[in-house]
């Protein structure tokens, strides 16, 4: 029967993608990165393009049988990173920033070149040894505000220690896969560039909060390294007329969550609102609010006075008065202990004193919840009694129409017409500080750049 026989057409199996090793400690840290960044950001459109990018850049590197996995971080943040084993993180608010396809490649570049360059894995041990003295540093202040305080602050230099050196070396290696990958190699100085004019609009506005912290503080967007990437550009091609991908990415992006996302609650000015759980408070004039993964942390310009607001445990027989005395806290004055309402909210509060902060704490029954002010001043003051007095008196129930308004900020795609200005446009951006100047980094316009009709460009809508 040998002869009848015909032999089958080959099937050319698709060739299968390289993959993550995992690990425990991969594992942990992939879900502490969730945790802290809000979790993941589902949009399968994002998703894809992140995913096609990737195997582009993948193909064109030294070692092609690197696997990689990108987790998209629902968090406002400009940040990327990437853990030893290649698995790489990138923000919806770097997302957001990025102009085109290339300039998001630039960034996934440098992270798989950190990680190829084994630069991941050294950090990875250096954060370890931080991590230990954290731990110790949280133990040893309990709840202790200023201790607390000095552990997050080095928890947050831990996602800063890349050396110059390695920068340099991730910046050279990864323009180098771009250009191969047939993208715009100019665009790791753009975005270099467009991260150092977002950094400067955030100037000022200090924060603990991993989450807040973006890609220029693990990865110095220094002048040197602007133009160190556009003269390893240049050994690829000309600064005109590689492929960006603008149209693609646009559309790609239009529609993406801008800035906090209102499910974990969200500043507006001095305002804290939080839609899910129903309440809202105003911090004091000239205070800056940040929403951490922990709690929201208010501080005065200047910095001499500071506040914090969060939830605790408080077993429903115990009394208010009783939970601010039962020593979770130094220093509490018993005999200061007050018990009042607050819009019709039980709350009770004491004075404590630290060696260089006066506190006064506020406990309040919202539901079945508890949430605790803590106030901190260098200097006890009138003014600043008065600002603890008048926060906690502002906190109340959202109305449904609140809790109805309260949507995200987006990013909306739309094309410039006749007329149209930079300022026009950035006068038509809601929820934003210093529109113009906003409009123009999240289009990659310099000072002095001006639209076009029928040019495509983002702006911030509610």
């Amino acid at each position: 029967m040998g002869r009848f026989q015909t032999s089958a057409p080959a099937v050319i199996m698709p060739k299968p993608k390289p993959a993550v090793a995992q690990t425990p400690a991969t594992e942990r840290e992939h879900e502490r990165i969730l945790a802290n960044y809000g979790g993941a950001y589902d949009d399968p459109r994002l998703e894809a393009l992140v995913s096609k990018t990737v195997e582009r850049l993948v193909a064109a590197s030294d070692r092609p049988d690197q696997g990689y996995k990108v987790t998209i971080l629902n968090s406002g943040a400009v940040n990327a990173f990437a853990l030893p084993n290649g698995q790489l993180y990138v923000t919806r608010g770097l997302l957001a920033l990025a102009s085109d396809t290339s300039e998001l490649s630039s960034v996934l570049s440098h992270e798989m070149a950190h990680v190829l360059s084994k630069h991941a894995a050294e950090r990875e041990g250096q954060a370890k040894q931080t991590a230990i003295a954290t731990r110790v540093l949280t133990d040893m202040g309990g709840n202790d505000p200023e201790l607390t305080a000095l552990a997050l602050a080095k928890t947050k230099l831990t996602m800063a220690s890349f050396s110059r050196k390695q920068e340099f070396e991730a910046d050279g290696i990864g323009v180098g896969i771009a250009a191969r990958a047939h993208f715009d190699p100019y665009g790791a100085a753009r975005f270099l560039s467009a991260m150092e004019r977002n950094a400067a609009l955030k100037a000022g506005k200090s924060s603990l909060d991993p989450r807040a912290q973006d890609f220029t503080s693990s990865h110095p967007a220094t002048p040197e390294r602007v133009q160190n990437a556009q003269s390893i550009a240049r050994q690829y091609a000309a600064p005109e007329g590689a492929e960006r991908d603008r149209e693609s990415y646009l559309s790609a992006v239009d529609n993406i969550v801008y800035g906090e996302d209102p499910s974990e609650g969200f500043v507006r000015g001095r305002r804290f609102l939080h839609p899910k759980l129903g309440f809202t408070f105003q911090a004091p004039d000239n205070f800056t609010l940040d929403n951490t993964a922990q709690a929201v942390i208010g501080v005065r310009e200047g910095g001499s006075q500071a506040m914090r607001f969060d939830v605790v445990r408080v077993p429903a027989e115990q009394s208010l008065g009783d939970y601010l005395n039962s020593g979770w806290m130094e220093g509490v004055d018993k005999a200061s202990t007050e018990d009042i309402t607050i819009n019709g909210f039980p709350t009770a509060s004491v004075t404590a004193k630290g060696d260089q902060w006066q506190f006064k704490v506020y406990a309040l029954r919202f539901g079945s919840d508890v949430y605790r002010f803590i106030f901190a001043s260098r200097q006890k003051s009138t003014e600043s009694e008065r600002n603890a007095r008048e926060t906690v008196a502002s906190f109340r129930r959202l109305t449904l129409e609140e809790i109805q308004a309260a949507r995200p900020l987006r990013i909306k795609v739309i094309t410039v017409q006749p007329g149209d200005t930079v300022e026009s446009l950035a006068h038509r951006m809601a929820g934003v500080d210093h529109p113009a100047e906003r409009f123009r980094v999240l289009n990659g316009l310099d000072a002095k750049g001006q639209v076009k009709v029928r040019d495509r460009v983002k702006i911030v809508v509610d």
